[in-house]
């Protein structure tokens, strides 16, 4: 990867969204190190990146909202002269069955999960398409594509992120900009450790693995996607699920 690439990653200061900031850092991208609320998470993986030798810095914006990503984008743009890679990972759940999910947990999960996404690619990709280069990467989930019981606003954001993937992917190919999506399964993260042991037996059986991933499984594939090497790739929706989803 060429070194000084500047990658956005949001939602980055915990789990899978560490994980990706911290490997693009060490492939020499200078990342800016998204969050909403958790400000302190953020400000240690911005020191943990720069103590391995990374450049880092944490910006704060709620991605859901439309004038704060504008913001946050140009803003980016102005500093550092434009954003290479845009990796839409922020991401919340409001799990529950569909009987009782309120209105209100459903519309929060779209809000976060897919319209940040949609928010961030429209202004990013604006710059990308005057440097005819990008690299947008969107972080989806198995529940996206399976669908999982309990989580009906959280499965329709992830799959939303897919269709979302594909179009920006065909809009945007003239420009030399290439738009993936990554499926993970269950991954060892603060969302997954909310889960009982027997919940995580009966899910560990249906995992053809037997084990949950690691967020570093999902930032290698995110550093892949971000390379030169899989300039060629676009539109595509790549499972690191342990074959859960096979």
């Amino acid at each position: 990867m060429q070194k000084g690439r500047i990658a956005l990653v949001t939602g980055a200061g915990r789990g899978i969204g560490k994980a990706i900031a911290k490997r693009l850092a060490a492939a020499g991208c200078y990342v800016i190190v998204n969050y909403n609320g958790s400000r302190e998470a953020a400000e240690q993986a911005v020191e943990e990146i720069r103590a391995e030798g990374g450049e880092a810095e944490a910006f704060q914006c709620n991605v859901a909202s439309y004038e704060a990503a504008e913001a946050m984008i140009n803003a980016i743009v102005e500093q550092h002269g434009g954003i290479d890679i845009l990796v839409n990972n922020a991401g919340i759940t409001r799990d529950t069955l569909l009987m009782r999910m309120s209105e209100e947990d459903f519309d929060l999960v779209l809000s976060t999960n897919l319209k940040g996404a949609f928010n961030c690619t429209k202004f990013a990709s604006k710059y990308m398409m005057k440097k005819r280069y990008g690299r947008i990467i969107n972080i989806s989930s198995v529940s996206g594509v399976m669908g999982n019981a309990g989580q009906a606003n959280y499965s329709a954001s992830k799959a939303g992120i897919i269709g979302l993937t594909k179009s920006v992917a065909r809009e945007l190919a003239g420009r030399n900009i290439t738009a993936n999506a990554i499926a993970p399964g269950f991954i060892d993260t603060d969302m997954t450790a909310v889960l009982g042991d027997n919940i995580k037996e009966k899910v560990t059986e249906n995992i053809p693995m037997k084990r949950f991933g690691k967020p570093e499984d999902i930032a290698e594939t995110a550093a892949f996607l971000a390379d030169d090497n899989a300039s060629y790739i676009t539109g595509q929706v790549i499972a690191v699920d342990g074959g859960m989803s096979m």
